[in-house]
């Protein structure tokens, strides 16, 4: 069965037809990183990773990319709250995310451009679309005119109405048509600038993707996935862009869009302040195998109604899966074609589930493992816990013998901290016991009350000491790198 995809532009689902079998190619928006994400933006990530890792298994060469978006009206705000330099708090909120997805066993992209490092590229694509009569300069702005192209509106299949009041800048004297978006505006001399053509100025939130996408993909690209809030204006607006800029040529053959999570009925974000963030999950230390299984529960098309009971039982059928295989090998070759099939249905993941669900009432371990691996599930070493760290005689025999810790400095015994025994460890061994616990006492008053911000600083400052922190159910250990 070949793969299905539900097509947004084409409202119906296709046939998978790639431009080069070859060479897979596709692009999902990726994150503004001025705080934590929240749970709600952690689904097109999985699920994104999950197609990712299927057309892995299906052709030769995939080249996935996100965009990390460093610069916008929010993220400026957020430096101006805290006093922060833009850069700290981008670099910062990047790494948190990545790690924080990673977490949920979403691998990174191969391509992950950031917008600031585009910015001649949009000044070039703005050039060519006022060359091409599509743009306009006006009072330091430059305006994309909406009437200048024939379709526009095709993706979200909007009325006019509609299409003015879901603009993101207000209607403005300086605009010929109220559909018109901005391209490029001013900044001011407390802003974030670059020179160009119509002043210093910034780049409007729809350019950056359209020029990153030409840049790392080509014109006209396989898959563009994203949330369903983003098909308008954002997408609607990508698309205007390029093809007004390319010719007429389509940014992408098959466009793809995630459900909203949402809680008791309502969409989960910022804005309602019905959010929780993966960040503050993980840190009560839920297992993010337990929140992928739970994002991934519903059909990604579909609303899901997030809960922490959600993911409890996730991590009830998880615990279950992983007794099941432990001590299993598998490969790809074990992977059920039932399995296959199911996902390659427009990624039906309830089906997927019901499969392994038979899998295992039928103990069919390794075709469970096999097929769960492709699901980015049972990939966890040590689910259960049952590794501890090397009791105090054995350091002792370590030292006194000049012999190496085994792997991951942890055997099966009582649990106990590794302190200082490798003289060749990153750290002071004089970095007492006693100050790593003062540490990890004041991160977790910290994380009680919500401040995670300082809790993620004394994370850095003892990992910049050597040292590990490992969050759990039962509270925080350490270990000495």
């Amino acid at each position: 069965m070949s793969l299905k995809i539900y097509n947004t532009l084409a409202k119906k689902k296709e046939a998978f037809v790639p431009l080069d079998p070859a060479h897979v190619k596709m692009y999902v928006c990726g994150p503004t990183v001025y705080n934590y994400a929240h749970v709600g933006n952690a689904r097109p990530v999985v699920v994104f990773d999950l197609l990712a890792r299927l057309l892995r298994h299906d052709y030769p060469k995939l080249t996935y990319a996100r965009n990390i978006t460093d610069i916008d009206d929010k993220i400026i705000a957020a430096a101006q709250e805290t006093g922060e330099d833009i850069s700290v708090i981008t670099e910062k909120y990047t790494r948190i995310y990545e790690e924080d997805m990673g977490a949920l066993n979403a691998e990174l992209p191969d391509e992950r451009p950031k917008a600031t490092d585009y910015i001649p590229q949009m000044i070039h694509m703005v050039e060519t679309l006022i060359e091409k009569g599509h743009a306009y300069a006006a009072d330091g702005h430059v305006l994309f005119n909406v009437p200048s192209m024939e379709n526009y509106g095709e993706l979200s299949n909007r009325t006019l109405d509609e299409l003015i009041a879901g603009a993101r800048v207000e209607v403005a004297s300086y605009k010929k048509d109220p559909t018109d978006f901005v391209l490029w505006k001013p900044s001011s001399d407390e802003q974030p600038g670059w020179d160009s053509p119509w002043g210093r100025g910034r780049p409007g939130w729809h350019l950056e993707c359209s020029c990153m996408i030409e840049d790392v993909l080509g014109e006209t690209i396989d898959i563009h996935g994203g949330g369903l809030d983003l098909i308008f204006p954002h997408h609607e607006n990508e698309i205007a862009q390029s093809r007004c800029a390319h010719g007429g040529a389509p940014l992408a053959n098959y466009w793809m869009h995630n459900g909203y999570l949402t809680v008791e009925g309502e969409k989960m974000s910022k804005s309602l302040g019905n959010f929780i963030t993966v960040h503050e999950l993980l840190e009560e230390g839920v297992k993010g195998e337990a929140i992928r299984m739970a994002l991934l529960s519903a059909h990604y098309r579909q609303p899901l109604d997030f809960s922490r009971s959600g993911i409890e039982q996730a991590k009830k059928q998880l615990d279950r899966w992983y007794r099941l295989t432990e001590g299993v090998e598998a490969s790809e070759a074990d992977i059920p074609e039932e399995f296959l099939e199911a996902l390659r249905d427009d990624l039906n993941t309830p089906k997927a589930i019901a499969v392994l669900n038979g899998l295992a009432k039928e103990e069919k371990a390794k075709e469970l493992k096999a097929a769960a691996n492709l699901f980015g599930l049972l990939l966890d070493q040590d689910w259960f816990g049952r590794k501890e760290y090397i009791s105090e005689p054995e350091k002792a025999e370590i030292i006194t013998t000049g012999g190496q810790p085994t792997s991951e400095l942890v055997r099966s015994g009582s649990a106990k901290h590794s302190a200082g025994f490798n003289s060749s460890a990153k750290g002071s061994a004089t970095f007492t016991n006693e100050s790593i616990e003062k540490m990890i006492a004041e991160r977790a008053e910290a994380k009680k009350n919500k401040d995670f911000a300082r809790a993620d600083e004394i994370r850095a400052d003892l990992a910049e000491k050597g040292i590990k922190l490992l969050d759990g159910p039962d509270g925080t250990t350490w270990e000495r790198q």
